[in-house]
């Protein structure tokens, strides 16, 4: 089969297309012959050394897939060859054929194709977890959306807003933050011209927002803590901005703020499974019916995932990229 290596951490030049085995799955796993691939921010990372695979996954980049089962492990029960599912991969999506825990496949969402498909894993197994579990943001609550135009951005405005809650985002142009209204969010700021957290207090009668979901880190820590209501929580799932950040915690001790963060490549197959349990009975009735929309904003053929890495990095782009077999 074709997968795509990283010769060396680098730019998306390193992404060059090679031939090697077929996986085989083991007695819990499924093998899925790929249409489609998403592209993700720590695709990015991997490749440019800055996020190492953990320690048994495959060194092929890539965390979602969707596509056609074509054999199946002993000990599986749910799926038959032939069956069309997504799933969330912990590595080697970018290529012809990929092995996916069973547990972690999903089928494919009435009514959507497998390239829309292949964009649903990552995105909503990373905003249910965090923003819904970690966040516990419930109806009636309000939340901040940074990157609100990313992948995970565009998800968590419309599954927020379906669950009931008041929606704002930040985001980098005029363009973008009417993308992020246009998906539902109540009022999108423009990073580069507006503070935020003033933005936060004026809309909220400075009240200050009960959850921000955060992928820039760094020196909008103190920031997002400022943006706070009283018992506020605040969900870091990504450091864009840097790992490191200096703070007044006065504010946390004064409002009793949560402060928390995740990733989820590292967590076990039956973590993952139980979140894909879940994704499957709160979100894909909402994509079913329409209320939650599949962003694609780009499709690349897999040899050309230098040029979907490339868009990724322009940030030019509103939702995800996904890359074609």
């Amino acid at each position: 089969m074709i997968a795509i290596d990283i010769k060396e951490p680098g730019g998306p030049e390193a992404l060059v297309p090679i031939e090697q085995p077929i996986p085989a799955c083991a007695a819990d796993e499924v093998l899925i012959k790929v249409a489609a691939a998403g592209v993700n921010r720590p695709d990015v990372l991997q490749r440019q050394g800055k996020y190492p695979p953990p320690d048994g996954a495959p060194l092929i980049p890539g965390l979602e897939v969707a596509g056609v089962v074509t054999a199946i492990g002993a000990q599986v029960t749910r799926w038959a060859v032939g069956d069309e599912v997504c799933a969330l991969v912990w590595g080697g999506g970018y290529a012809e054929y990929c092995v996916a825990p069973a547990v972690q496949c999903l089928p494919v969402p009435a009514g959507l194709d497998l390239v829309r498909a292949a964009a649903l894993p990552e995105t909503t197994f990373t905003v249910w977890t965090n923003l819904f579990q970690r966040g516990r943001l419930v109806r009636g609550e309000s939340v901040l959306v940074h990157g609100g135009s990313s992948g995970i951005g565009t998800t968590a405005i419309q599954l927020a807003r379906a669950f009931g809650a008041r929606v704002f985002a930040t985001a980098g142009t005029t363009a973008k933050c009417a993308a992020c209204v246009e998906l539902g969010a109540e009022a999108a700021f423009n990073y580069r011209e507006v503070d935020f957290v003033e933005a936060v207090q004026r809309v909220t009668a400075g009240r200050g927002v009960d959850v921000i979901l955060d992928i820039v880190g760094g020196d909008y820590l103190q920031r997002n803590i400022d943006a706070l209501a009283v018992e506020g929580r605040l969900v870091m799932v990504g450091q864009l901005g840097g790992w490191r950040a200096q703070l007044n915690t006065t504010p946390i001790f004064r409002k009793r703020l949560t402060i928390t963060a995740s990733t989820l490549r590292a967590r076990s197959v039956a973590e993952k499974g139980a979140l894909a349990r879940d994704v499957e009975a709160q979100i894909w009735p909402l994509v079913e019916s329409g209320a939650v929309k599949v962003s694609v904003h780009a499709t690349f053929p897999l040899r050309d995932a230098a040029g979907a890495h490339r868009l990724m990095e322009s940030n030019q782009h509103v939702g995800k990229i996904v890359l074609t077999v």
